[in-house]
């Protein structure tokens, strides 16, 4: 190959994440409605027939389908089958920033305005109840944070003499941040709980 050509394939190439096409892409929306004149921040609680995290609080949202022109088109997908409410019944969408998890995942989430709280049909096999939240609760309350320490674990038949140091390799250990609130007995936490801090911090500023 010559140089030409090499550049060639520098100069078209359009950067992203090193390795983010073997991620899983996923994409959820803050919903924001009006309950009593108040805007609320609305919250699924997940089935308990599903297999990966029952009963946990989440915000609507899924995995990005091949047909999903874009994340934002997965995100509103995704709610109107959870919520079972139309496309019309969701207005001004927009990204906030998208979230590199350290589990393989990139997570993209929204904010956008539900036309009414009322008229929610929610899929009983995705969604176990739905709850609100007054938005000035989150403005006027931290979240708490605590740290959980990821260990590195090589497999069994990692080449150890092939590095410096083998089996004592000083490997860097990782510290990730969990952030929770409480609300009436309703414990948010982890990463619903995060991007709620990012999108208050982008409103608060």
């Amino acid at each position: 190959m010559d140089s030409k050509s090499i550049l060639n394939k520098v100069k078209s190439h359009i950067p992203t994440i090193l390795g983010s096409e073997s991620f899983s892409k996923f994409s959820v929306l803050i919903p924001l409605v009006k309950v009593d004149n108040e805007i609320t921040i609305l919250f699924e609680v997940r089935s308990q027939s599903l297999r990966r995290q029952p009963g946990e609080i989440c915000f609507p949202g899924g995995k990005i389908d091949k047909q999903d022109e874009t994340e934002k088109a997965a995100a509103i997908r995704e709610t109107t089958e959870e919520l079972g409410i139309k496309n019309d019944d969701i207005s001004d969408v927009h990204p906030l920033d998208y979230m590199v998890s350290p589990f393989g995942m990139i997570v993209y989430p929204h904010v956008g305005f539900l036309s009414s709280a009322e008229e929610l049909t929610p899929n009983p096999a995705e969604v176990g109840e739905v709850f609100t939240v007054p938005l000035s609760y989150f403005l006027e309350t931290k979240p708490q944070i605590y740290q959980v320490n990821l260990d590195v674990q090589p497999e069994d038949n990692f080449p150890f003499d092939q590095i410096v140091g083998g089996e004592n390799y000083n490997w860097r250990t990782f510290k990730m941040d969990e952030y929770f609130y409480t609300y009436n007995n309703k414990v948010i936490w982890g990463l619903t709980a995060r991007i709620i801090s990012h999108f208050v911090e982008i409103i608060k500023n």
